[in-house]
């Protein structure tokens, strides 16, 4: 049985014995996220949209999966270990048109899949000419999107634009290893690509038993931050944990009173096989009842389609 370790207890060990990272794994990253897509589908209010998103992630798998691996500057890495920044940020990380032949051939899978919803199919079409026709118009939605500057009408397309995103970074991050990322960098952000995180995870077996790690839904990465703190704050001052009545175990909401805010946290104990992604989706159930509790989520999960 794992051992809850109180807050003195946490703070006294020796934090140099934790992995502070968990870097993606390319064979696997995606492939186990489509599998538990359609684990959790099963008897699911939102089941046909986690079956649609395990049809798109195995897109991301093929598409990952087919990608050289692809050595990071030197020089990139260098400067982000001297000033404690993220190597692979968004803001300032100069796209090439790979991205874009992620995607197109993201949208041709799901054109060709079976079983794809018709509106879907549509939106993945209409993208798909946009690319030959205008594709700086497709870079400044992929902009946007990374911005958290979305459009209202933009919404149907942003999961599909956002899931070639996610191959893109997740390649650049699985050319990484740990001594290449600075040993501090922004509190609440990715130290490899500067991303809110989607949720947290607390880790079973080996060195990372017990502790928890902020999932990145850019590039795949995960990062030790010490439990019974909030995530979006810092504050240990606050923090509650919320779960549904005879809701399914392995699942709770972490709130801050201090910023009134909250995450999701997962325990692989309970939920072996969870996927931060996946999982955050398959349980909206809780965020509606942190909205009735006033709390506001700390940042969005990417493939959620926001319907304009």
């Amino acid at each position: 049985m794992q051992r809850i370790l109180p807050r003195g207890e946490i703070e006294s060990l020796d934090h140099t014995s934790i992995p502070r990272l968990r870097l993606p794994v390319r064979a696997s990253v995606f492939a186990d996220r489509a599998a538990r897509l359609r684990q959790l589908a099963a008897d699911n209010p939102a089941g046909a949209y986690l079956n649609l998103l395990a049809v798109l992630v195995d897109g991301q798998h093929r598409e990952l999966a087919a990608l050289p691996d692809t050595p990071l500057p030197a020089e990139l890495i260098e400067t982000a270990r001297t000033h404690g920044m993220p190597p692979l940020l968004a803001s300032g990380w100069k796209r090439d048109a790979r991205w874009r032949a992620i995607l197109t051939g993201l949208l041709t899978h799901m054109t060709q899949a079976p079983g794809v919803p018709e509106a879907a199919v549509n939106v993945c079409r209409g993208l798909l000419a946009q690319l030959q026709e205008q594709p700086q118009a497709i870079e400044e939605l992929a902009d946007a999107l990374l911005a958290e500057q979305l459009a209202e009408d933009q919404g149907a397309a942003a999961p599909f634009v956002m899931a070639a995103l996610q191959v893109y970074w997740t390649h650049l991050a699985c050319s990484l290893d740990e001594s290449q990322l600075p040993v501090t960098s922004p509190f609440g952000v990715c130290p490899a690509c500067g991303s809110l995180p989607v949720a947290s995870i607390v880790r079973v077996g080996g060195r990372e038993d017990g502790c928890r790690y902020l999932c990145c839904p850019r590039c795949s990465l995960e990062w030790h931050l010490v439990r019974v703190t909030c995530s979006h704050c810092e504050s240990t001052k606050s923090v509650a944990y919320h779960a549904i009545e005879d809701g399914p175990e392995g699942i709770k909401a972490e709130s801050c009173d201090n910023c009134h805010t909250y995450r999701k946290i997962f325990y692989q104990e309970k939920q072996l096989g969870v996927d931060p992604v996946a999982d955050d989706l398959a349980s909206l159930a809780l965020d509606v009842l942190m909205g009735e509790e006033g709390y506001s989520r700390s940042s969005g999960n990417p493939l959620l389609w926001q319907q304009s």
